[in-house]
């Protein structure tokens, strides 16, 4: 290679250093194609990472505006977004992977060494430029590679987005369940509470025998037990949102919840709408599939890289000699680097590894997405039937019970106890009722996350409360 032309592929690999160095990755575009990949799941809601102070100011601004009202599961969504640190942090570790992902598509660096001998009276100075050849070389493969490590960083982003709704949504319903929940366990000690009072003054006047004001006062203790487990759990489902939307402690104390949940849908969503979901591409699919084929781009580069390693440079070397004369004297140099050691057998078996593993995980994760989407459509299904069966069947139906028993009692055909009984049954069961709304829209929020490729748990948590409140009842009956 003659000097001039190699001069001109210095000033190449330079300037491509240059323009490459000045095009930042853009996290706006970033963040924008990630909200449109997660919208399925986040509707409205809409991520952006506050970089400065004005970006700070306007996001507590938003934070400020939805706490000032009532918080909605959607408005849940939105201030989780805006507001939790964690998932700014998150962010900006994805903002990190995807510059990292650009940085592997530059050209590597020049590299420069200047050196300053001295022989008697002679000095020579010697200045050599140089740059990875083998680097320039598979530039093209290498940005194709970054190229897809940045589309899985924008794809895993939309990711975190979608499980941070999807979260931020499950909390909400636990801590408007909770607090309903807590508001008629309190009447259901109520109720307990006039019941032993009762059984007490009656036993003292010789109308009510041992056994059954011992039944009367068993009831009372297990609600009083019961409405202390439901205030806790009105705390800890309050505290686990608060923690999921990055509240402080002044916007926690604002924090206002509904009184109750929201109604069901009138009719569930289609069987279909799991098809056509999975007809698309689901997220975690994609990042499996990036994986795959960044594994399968990057291994020539890699396998060209392990047996042999380049650089090439032009030098200039200055001589000055005692007499005072100088001469100048200019070249070029190749620096091989073989793998004498191995011949690079070690990096191709990981190479090996890496494409052989990318492929089963590819492959794993789409033979699990069809039993996903079944499996949470059927918990959504499952739930929606049981919350639409308590809320058609069983509440009226005890509503029934109740008015027809109170007409009873007007005529003097049971007594104010089998009153009462009915009545914690009847509180007992509206428990129930809302226990299996929260299940269903756990199970939505689930369902909805799943089919978008980043599957959450949304099975019901057990409540004693109502079965063991209706036992009560039920003992304290007979």
């Amino acid at each position: 290679m003659n000097a001039p032309r190699f001069h001109t592929v210095a000033a190449t690999a330079a300037a491509a250093l240059v323009l490459a160095g000045c095009a930042a990755p853009r996290m706006d575009a970033a963040l924008e194609e990630a909200n449109t990949l997660a919208a399925p799941v986040a509707g409205s809601a809409s991520a952006g990472l506050a970089r400065d102070e004005a970006q700070r100011t306007a996001a507590g601004k938003v934070a400020s505006d939805l706490l000032a009202k009532t918080l909605t599961m959607d408005g849940a969504a939105q201030l989780a977004l805006a507001n939790s640190p964690a998932f700014q942090a998150a962010l900006a570790d994805s903002w990190g992977e995807i510059a990292a992902a650009r940085q592997r598509g530059l050209p590597g660096g020049l590299a420069f060494s200047f050196e300053r001998l001295r022989e008697g009276g002679d000095l020579e100075l010697g200045r050599l430029l140089s740059f990875g050849l083998l680097d320039l070389l598979t530039l093209p493969q290498r940005h194709a590679v970054s190229q897809i490590d940045g589309e899985r960083a924008r794809v895993r982003m939309a990711s975190t987005i979608v499980e941070q709704v999807t979260s931020a949504r499950q909390a909400w319903v636990n801590a408007v369940a909770a607090r309903e929940i807590e508001t008629y366990a309190a009447q259901v000690k109520e109720a307990a509470d006039a019941s032993a009072e009762l059984a007490t003054r009656m036993q003292r006047a010789g109308n009510f025998t041992k056994l059954q004001a011992a039944r009367q006062h068993l009831f009372y203790a297990d609600a009083t037990s019961r409405l202390a487990a439901a205030r806790q759990n009105a705390i800890s489902s309050r505290e686990a949102l608060v923690r999921q939307l990055g509240l402080s402690d002044d916007q926690a104390a604002a924090l206002k919840l509904p009184d109750r949940l929201a109604d069901l849908p009138k009719a569930p969503r289609a069987a279909g709408e799991v098809s056509r979901a999975l007809a698309a591409q689901r997220l975690d699919a994609r990042v499996a599939r990036l994986d795959l084929e960044a594994a399968g781009r990057g291994r020539g580069v890699d396998l060209v890289s392990s047996l042999v390693d380049v650089e090439a440079g032009i030098r200039r070397d200055t001589i000055f000699e005692s007499n005072g004369e100088k001469a100048n004297v200019r070249g070029w140099e190749l620096e091989i680097r073989l793998p004498v050691f191995d011949w690079g057998s070690t990096r191709r078996a990981s190479l090996d590894a890496r494409s052989l593993a990318a492929a089963n995980r590819y492959e794993a994760v789409a033979r699990a997405a069809t039993s996903q989407a079944r499996e949470s459509y059927s918990a959504y299904r499952t739930a929606f039937d049981q919350a639409r069966h308590q809320r058609d069947e069983i509440v009226p139906l005890r509503k029934a019970i109740s008015e027809e028993n109170v007409l009873r009692y007007n005529g003097m055909l049971i007594g104010v106890f089998e009153l009462l009984a009915d009545a914690r049954d009847q509180v007992t069961g509206v428990m129930a009722a809302i226990e299996a709304q929260r299940d269903f829209w756990l199970a939505d929020a689930a369902l909805s996350s799943s089919l978008i490729g980043k599957p959450l748990a949304g099975s019901a948590r057990s409540a004693p409360a109502s079965g063991g409140a209706a036992a009560g009842g039920d003992a304290a009956a007979h």
